[in-house]
């Protein structure tokens, strides 16, 4: 596997012996310095170009950066639109492992992107066209400190949607239960628990995408709780884990109130939570659902 001094070298390389390359700029979590360094990180590298077409019509030019696996060509893909005359990317998965993200984008494009995202680190500068930027910082990704409307919004989501996990694990419907408990109701907890990571940490620190990083500061008993809240496809350990889930999301939402000066609405939590217990109870021939 070829190690990051020879994968810098031969980026720059290919961007110097180009004539229509006038900078290069890297992103993502290479430039992070609070990101931990492992193996999987890919080179997200963006060559600034007069124009993209002469890239995108030249088939051979990115076998100049090893021999690819596989790799996928995102502006492409019919599920996504792009702007193909301002950027261009290939994302490819060498044999020794190394993976790179790269991007041709032009002059205006990258004059625009490289001010908009700070994660951004400028490699080489050939003509000096970009603007001066400073030392890289994932201060844009830090947890927000929510408003009380988007705490009460945010505990209402949780405790609605919970009612289609709910009817979806009487129904045995798994996939259904899947979806709406992982990118639905889930979503909303690890915003509370990312608000409360920012409470304990003055609001300075990015959790990651999709929360992988709030083990650094949650105590280990609520971070030990949230793995729990993960199921397979077995009913009742669904139906287990989805309690857990509330159990969690009650006590962080409390904390995350109290803190915050906001009033957690513990009628509809209790509410919604006895909604769960009695559909867990229903039989599986129930003709109706009358609770009280």
């Amino acid at each position: 596997m070829r190690n990051e001094k020879e994968m810098y070298e031969l980026l720059l390389s290919v961007a110097e012996k180009d004539e229509r390359i006038h900078a290069v700029y890297m992103n993502g979590s290479r430039t992070n310095k609070n990101v931990p360094r492992d193996i999987f990180q890919d080179y997200d590298i963006v060559y600034v170009v007069d124009e993209t077409r002469g890239f995108i019509e030249d088939k051979n030019w990115i076998k100049n950066f090893g021999e690819i696996l596989y790799m996928q060509y995102p502006d492409e893909s019919p599920y996504y639109p792009s702007d193909k005359e301002k950027s261009y990317g290939w994302l490819m998965q060498f044999d020794d492992g190394n993976r790179i993200d790269l991007h041709v984008e032009t002059i205006e494009s990258a004059r625009e992107n490289i001010l908009s995202d700070k994660l951004c680190k400028i490699l080489l500068d050939k003509d000096n066209i970009l603007p001066q930027i400073p030392e890289a910082t994932d201060e844009d990704y830090y947890v927000k400190k929510p408003t009380e409307e988007e705490y009460i919004a945010t505990c209402n989501e949780f405790w609605w949607c919970s009612n289609n996990i709910a009817k979806g694990l009487w129904r045995q419907e798994i996939p259904y239960v899947q979806d709406m408990a992982n990118l639905i109701v889930r979503k909303e907890l690890e915003k509370m628990l990312s608000w409360k990571v920012g409470i304990i940490t003055d609001f300075s620190v990015s959790v990651g995408k999709s929360a992988k990083y709030m083990y650094k500061w949650l105590d280990k008993s609520d971070w030990e709780s949230y793995l729990a809240t993960y199921f397979g496809g077995n009913i009742e350990e669904a139906w287990d884990s989805v309690m857990r889930m509330c159990d969690l999301f009650k006590e962080t939402a409390i904390f995350v109130g109290k803190e915050l000066g906001y009033e957690y609405n513990s009628l509809e939590g209790r509410n919604a939570r006895a909604f769960l217990e009695h559909v867990r109870q229903l039989p599986k021939d129930a003709i109706e659902i009358n609770l009280f």
